[in-house]
């Protein structure tokens, strides 16, 4: 899918969380909710920092272009160093370590340990990082049309703001891990990915989420439907089923999520 489509699914799936918690007896505060659908939004376009064209790999100028380079290269390797006796050999690492899941949950508890280790500042740059990524995947018009200064600027006022908020007691800094300020920042990560992997495998090309587990003689097992479900990126049916839906479910979610939470 496309980076809108990606960011509009990260959005709604953690919205649809927020429900699933207030219905759960695990409310979450309302900052919780506002800063965990903007960061899943933002972490479902990065998986695809494996691509030197992808949303993620210009929003950060040369930055994020040779990080996109680096990931791409040691993607390759990973592949080809782990490939099943039916997995071709390749050059690029586009869908390949970045679109696992096994990744997702490095990342994100990567992005955990970083916060509550190192604290305010660690929380920052996380905020940062993904506010950036939710302005270029949910408001990519604009985004585009604007120089990149302004949206990195919206970016570090969006993240100073939410992380004010949260610091105030009560606000959920310490969600669902109680005395562990910012544990919970992994999860929207974790889960903006999972949900960017899933999205990628109802394309023609599939994705190798489930690697390294053994699929039909391969390690890099293209999951996904039946071939005549799937479409390809971009198509008629991303943009106007698949967006409107996101859309839709989001918002019933988080009025589910507020409601319930009341």
């Amino acid at each position: 899918m496309m980076g809108p489509a990606h960011s509009l699914s990260g959005a709604m799936a953690w919205l649809g969380v927020g429900a699933a918690a207030a219905w759960a007896d695990h409310a979450m505060p309302w900052p919780v909710l506002v800063a965990g659908t903007l960061i899943c939004a933002g972490a479902a376009l990065a998986p695809d920092l494996d691509q030197k064209s992808a949303t993620i790999s210009r929003a950060f100028g040369p930055i994020s272009k040779l990080l996109a380079g680096l990931i791409d290269k040691i993607s390759e390797w990973v592949y080809n160093a782990t490939r099943g006796r039916k997995d071709r050999r390749r050059t690029g690492g586009h869908r390949t370590l970045t679109h696992t899941w096994i990744w997702a949950v490095l990342i994100g508890a990567g992005f955990s340990f970083a916060a509550i280790t190192w604290g305010r500042w660690a929380v920052l740059i996380i905020l940062f990082i993904h506010m950036v990524l939710a302005v270029e995947g949910l408001l990519w018009r604009m985004a585009r049309v604007s120089s990149d200064v302004l949206v990195w600027l919206l970016g570090a006022t969006s993240a100073w703001l939410l992380a004010g908020v949260l610091d105030q007691p009560g606000n959920g800094s310490d969600w669902l891990f109680d005395g562990e300020p910012y544990l919970w920042l992994g999860l929207p990560i974790i889960l903006g990915s999972i949900v960017h992997t899933l999205g990628d495998s109802l394309t023609i090309s599939g994705c190798p989420m489930l690697w390294p587990l053994p699929i039909a003689g391969r390690r890099w097992y293209p999951i996904g439907p039946p071939r005549f479900m799937r479409f390809r990126a971009g198509a008629w049916v991303e943009n106007r089923v698949l967006m409107p839906a996101f859309m839709i479910l989001g918002a019933a979610s988080g009025v589910g999520a507020v409601v319930m939470g009341a």
